[in-house]
């Protein structure tokens, strides 16, 4: 059974940090790019940070100002996002997706998402004092 798992939100203060994990299991993992998504109260999901499986290349949202940091690590199957500096409008809830695609950007920007391969259920990050 094809899984992704994200763990790692909370409550957290403005100013904080987090760092989000995202394990896939029942599928070849590093074949896979893979993306970090957010969904704010009454917002459409966007796409916050993207790695690719070739080259390890990376794509940020310019609104993350440098701030979050996405990475993996081959060995675990796993996807981290480093979050610093939280603002309140990072609150959402955090997905992270699976794609056969290997360009970050496209991924992350360009990408219809319903035609991801593979979703995890999400993981709410609240920032607020």
């Amino acid at each position: 059974e094809v899984q992704l798992v994200e763990s790692g939100g909370g409550l957290v203060q403005p100013g904080g940090s987090l760092r989000l994990s995202c394990a896939g299991t029942g599928f070849t993992f590093d074949d896979y790019s893979i993306g970090w998504f957010r969904q704010a109260p009454g917002e459409e999901r966007e796409g916050v940070a993207c790695i690719s499986s070739t080259y390890y290349r990376t794509y940020y949202a310019d609104s993350l100002e440098g701030r979050f940091t996405i990475s993996r690590d081959y060995a675990k199957n796993m996807v981290y996002l480093q979050m610093n500096s939280l603002k309140p409008e990072d609150t959402a809830v955090y997905y992270c997706a699976a794609d056969k695609l290997q360009n970050a950007h496209t991924m992350c920007v360009l990408k219809p998402q319903n035609d991801m391969n593979y979703w995890g259920k999400g993981t709410l990050v609240t920032v607020s004092s």
